[in-house]
């Protein structure tokens, strides 16, 4: 292989392998990498401008049977603090996220053994009831396999509806494609690219066995993008898995885009994230700790845009890898600078430490020589609300 092959077929957006990426990782120089990715961007979002968003992140529940090893949030059924969100808990939030300048609620939460499809339409019914404005960006494929699994498994009486009261035929057996229409019915207007961690089973039975595995992850996808879904993909790194087994991932997220109908949006964006390892079992049983640094997530951002030609949007993880090293990642093909995150809780249980306000947000932004420009779920833009509160950072 010759590194300056792989840059001529890089900038002509062309599909790199697996070994490929692999070769780029470890041969290519840093610059060389932020440079063929940054060209890219500017030919993908040609207005230069960096996106933003005002969201919060909600969760429905923190009762989990995962047992994700990188997770401090989630509770084991009975537990002392184990808690469900109830609707006046969403009306506050909603309220304060409105006043902030929010337009969305990422509603996400654990895999409960007892709530089935029927809670999910039944809470997004109601919150689209209440505030018909707001957008339901919400669940993830690994929540959607459990919520089938129920389905499949309990009594009806126990987790929902008779099926026609969900949009479910009759008589069949409930598939992911019969859940995700029931929930788009109900009100989910996006799917989060939550649980795909490392799309790799050796390295989900170590980190994360108790949710779904690789394929079934990538099937979701696939019949949310048939249904006119709109999604998101993820990346966690930085723990177990090998840098081969990243491009693997990456080549399996562009393959699902690839195969996703005409008519269907797909992934608008990726989103690749660092490991967060204080006081998580990862950590504690299995020594694993997140040594990242910026350079190598920066390598990371690049070589998404360059390994992912077919998604638009590469947005980077501030939460996780801090401002700096955020604001570097805009001139390496990044163009997305994600939610200010009025409410976020399951990262930063890691140990996520950072924060940004609507104003430090676009702050930041201009810093890094871009211009700052509101967005939504869909990547459509906003324009500032007339009338926006400043959130404190309290939670």
């Amino acid at each position: 292989m010759q590194l300056n092959e792989l840059y001529r077929k890089a900038a002509g957006f062309g599909f790199l392998t697996v070994e490929e990426g692999v070769y780029l990782y470890e041969q290519a120089p840093l610059a060389d990498l932020m440079f063929i990715a940054d060209e890219l961007r500017k030919k993908q979002v040609p207005h230069g401008k960096v996106t933003w968003q005002i969201d919060r992140n909600v969760n429905t529940t923190n009762v989990c049977i995962a047992n994700c090893k990188f997770c401090n949030f989630y509770r084991i059924p009975g537990h002392s603090e184990a808690y469900i969100t109830d609707m006046p808990t969403y009306r506050r939030k909603i309220e304060e996220t409105l006043r902030y300048g929010g337009d969305q609620l990422l509603l996400q939460g654990g895999h409960h053994p007892e709530l089935g499809l029927n809670f999910y339409v039944e809470t997004f019914r109601q919150i689209k009831q209440e505030f018909p404005t707001i957008k339901l960006h919400t669940l993830g494929p690994p929540e959607i396999a459990h919520i089938t699994k129920l389905e499949k498994s309990l009594p009806a009486d126990k987790v929902g509806l008779p099926a026609d009261k969900v949009g479910l035929p009759a008589g069949k057996a409930v598939t992911h494609r019969e859940v995700l229409k029931a929930l788009k019915e109900a009100g989910m207007d996006s799917l989060p690219g939550a649980g795909a961690e490392i799309l790799i089973d050796r390295v989900r039975r170590l980190i994360s066995k108790g949710k779904c595995g690789a394929q079934e992850w990538l099937d979701i996808m696939h019949e949310a993008h048939k249904l006119d879904i709109t999604t998101s993909a993820t990346m966690m790194f930085g723990h177990v898995e090998t840098i081969r087994e990243r491009f693997e991932h990456l080549v399996k997220i562009r393959e699902v885009q690839s195969r996703k109908p005409e008519h269907a949006k797909g992934f608008l964006a990726f989103i690749p994230w660092t490991f967060q390892d204080v006081d998580t079992l990862l950590a504690k049983i299995r020594g694993v700790q997140n040594l990242t640094g910026a350079d190598e997530y920066i390598r990371m951002i690049a070589l998404s845009r360059i390994m992912l030609p077919n998604v638009k949007n590469i947005q980077a993880s501030w939460l996780t890898v801090g401002k700096q090293t955020a604001q570097l990642c805009l001139h390496a093909g990044a163009n997305d600078f994600g939610s200010i995150m009025i409410e976020e809780n399951v990262v930063s249980a890691a140990g996520a430490p950072h924060r940004f306000t609507y104003k430090s947000m676009q702050d930041a932004i201009r810093e890094a020589g871009f211009e700052p420009q509101l967005r939504n779920q869909q990547y459509e833009w906003r324009e500032m609300p007339a009338m926006i509160e400043e959130q404190v950072i309290n939670y």
